[in-house]
């Protein structure tokens, strides 16, 4: 009697070791399921957050993963070099066309915009040259699959078949790349890309309007693309003649 007196007196009766015990083991389960979920819970935000940056560049820009490059004309990004390298595939695809459209023509619109297609896309040639040298930026020497594609289309067809489609190809083309030019004007940092873009923006604006005096341009079927600029009239039917035009320099007689 005297030892059992003791025990309960001098410590914890078993009951109470084992309430106590039973509260340690529930404790520390759940700081383990805390711990467990906060690395969880921050995992998942850096997950979450990273597809903003990667959506960062627009739709349709080719990033080259160089990031963004100091230069003597300004920061250098992604959206400036891939804008570069898409004036110069523009040249290569549209300059042949424009000198294929001055020899296959019949109507005088359709050489005239062949004409200005030689004429933008020669100047222009050689500024982004320029530009991709003095920034180091690796320009392209041949056209696209997709642009070699069409340059074949044009070359197969015949006719006024080959005028309808000379006109709608390069005006769809156009039509897309004139949001381009206008948002790496707007936001470029470097010197050299924003005076490449007012360029290429004054020329395409140009290549759209001759495009359009053709008469030939179908406007549903550009439904798809980027609106153009207005124009200054309707299109006209086919076989319509085309209004005098504001520059005479390219006229074909």
């Amino acid at each position: 009697m005297l030892s059992l007196r003791r025990r309960s007196t001098g410590g914890l009766s078993v009951a109470t070791r084992y309430t106590i015990g039973s509260g340690l083991v529930i404790t520390a389960l759940v700081a383990t399921l805390v711990a467990l979920l906060v690395p969880v819970s921050k995992f998942g935000d850096r997950a979450a957050a990273a597809p903003a940056g990667a959506s960062a560049l627009p739709a349709g820009v080719e990033d080259d993963g160089a990031g963004t490059m100091s230069t003597a004309y300004g920061p250098l990004s992604p959206v400036d070099r891939d804008f570069v390298r898409k004036v110069r595939l523009a040249g290569l695809w549209e300059l042949p066309a424009g000198r294929q459209a001055q020899q296959r023509g019949t109507r005088p619109a359709v050489r005239t915009a062949g004409a200005h297609l030689v004429e933008g896309h020669t100047a222009l040639d050689r500024q982004v040259i320029q530009v991709g040298q003095a920034l180091g930026v690796d320009l392209p020497d041949k056209p696209s699959a997709q642009q070699q594609g069409w340059l074949d289309q044009l070359t197969a067809a015949q006719g006024p078949e080959y005028e309808r489609l000379f006109v709608q190809l390069l005006r769809r083309a156009h039509g897309k790349v004139f949001a381009l030019l206008a948002q790496v004007r707007a936001q470029t940092r470097n010197s050299m890309v924003r005076a490449l873009a007012t360029s290429a923006n004054t020329t395409v604006l140009d290549h759209i309007t001759v495009l359009e005096e053709t008469g030939l341009v179908d406007f549903d079927s550009l439904s798809d693309a980027t609106p153009a600029p207005s124009s200054p009239g309707p299109a006209r039917p086919q076989g319509a003649s085309a209004p005098p035009m504001s520059d005479r320099r390219y006229e074909v007689k």
